[in-house]
């Protein structure tokens, strides 16, 4: 009985409704079933399509909210008003203000300020101003990388600071074609790779090794730091001569050789460049063989680590005819413009 009351009461105050407006319930009212038609059982789901057509409705007519059935007239509102926001802000984006930074100057920025973790954007700004490169310092603070490192430097540019001053000495055994074992000596600077010292001995004494020390380092050339290993050779007279030549000792731990990689790898080199390819017969062999090696190797051999450069800097030569040098009787050469 109450159904038909509120029917007939439904029906009297649609008489009283435009007609318009009782087209737009009726196509609310038939969305609404589509959309509960389309949906499972379980849940419903309102497409994006679906929540545009229903607060387009409301939009055009108010009085629309009265027919929805399957959602609350206060999500409809709250879907005009979202959209109602987000209108107004695309429609007052800004078309205007500084041009955009081009790709390779915001890379730019951040390599810098990765590279340099003691500069702030002050200094990076007074940097590419002197490269001709016209931006704001505000820009610059934007496009710096962000997490950076603490402001301290790298241990690898901490090394190349330190590397004048360091200084690395070891022993290498050589046998010789009568089964005798010799004892190579090499000191070497950690700063351009050169190697200073090269020595041979069959019975290498504490003495022996102190007298080839000042051999290497004559006058006021003596290092800040002394690489080494734990070998018995140097005895206490070792330990108190590098003493007094103002030489800090500084001994790698047990079974460490790669605490004092460069001269290990100046040891490699030697017998992979040189011994490996020849019979020494004795000492005195060994000795010039040493001897012509360390002047190839710090003449005329390049490295990687010096930009393919030699432990003493060698000129770039353009003019000339290229002449071929033998080193080692051939087993190396290097090449000259004449």
């Amino acid at each position: 009985m109450f159904g038909i009351v509120r029917a007939l009461l439904w029906l009297l105050a649609s008489l009283l409704k435009s007609r318009r407006r009782l087209e737009a319930e009726n196509l609310s009212l038939r969305h609404q079933l589509n959309v509960m038609c389309r949906s499972t059982a379980r849940k419903m789901r309102l497409r994006m399509s679906d929540r545009f057509l229903l607060v387009w409705l409301y939009r055009l007519w108010p009085g629309v909210l009265g027919s929805m059935v399957i959602v609350r007239p206060d999500t409809v509102v709250r879907w005009h008003r979202r959209g109602f926001r987000a209108f107004w802000r695309w429609k007052s984006r800004s078309r205007s203000g500084r041009p955009r930074i081009p790709g390779e100057i915001r890379d730019l920025i951040r390599e810098v300020s990765l590279a340099n973790p003691l500069w702030g954007a002050p200094r990076i700004h007074g940097e590419l101003l002197k490269l001709g490169i016209e931006v704001a310092q505000t820009t610059v603070a934007k496009y710096m990388a962000r997490g950076r490192r603490p402001p301290s430097q790298s241990w690898n540019t901490f090394l190349r600071n330190h590397a004048e001053g360091i200084t690395s000495i070891d022993f290498f055994v050589v046998p010789t074609a009568t089964c005798r074992l010799l004892f190579g000596l090499l000191v070497i600077r950690h700063e351009r790779r050169q190697l200073v010292h090269v020595a041979v001995t069959a019975s290498p004494t504490v003495d022996w090794i102190t007298q080839q020390l000042s051999e290497a380092f004559p006058w006021d050339t003596a290092p800040s730091t002394l690489i080494r290993d734990r070998d018995g050779a140097y005895g206490q007279v070792f330990r108190q001569r590098i003493g007094a030549m103002g030489i800090r000792d500084r001994p790698t731990a047990p079974r460490s050789p790669w605490q004092n990689a460069y001269v290990e790898r100046l040891i490699g080199s030697v017998r992979r460049e040189c011994l490996d390819h020849l019979i020494v017969f004795g000492e005195a062999h060994l000795r010039r063989v040493l001897t012509a090696y360390a002047d190839y190797y710090n003449c005329t051999r390049t490295h990687l680590s010096l930009n393919k450069d030699a432990p003493s800097p060698r000129p770039v030569l353009r003019d000339g005819r290229i002449k071929s040098i033998p080193h080692l009787g051939g087993l190396h050469r290097s090449y000259v413009r004449t």
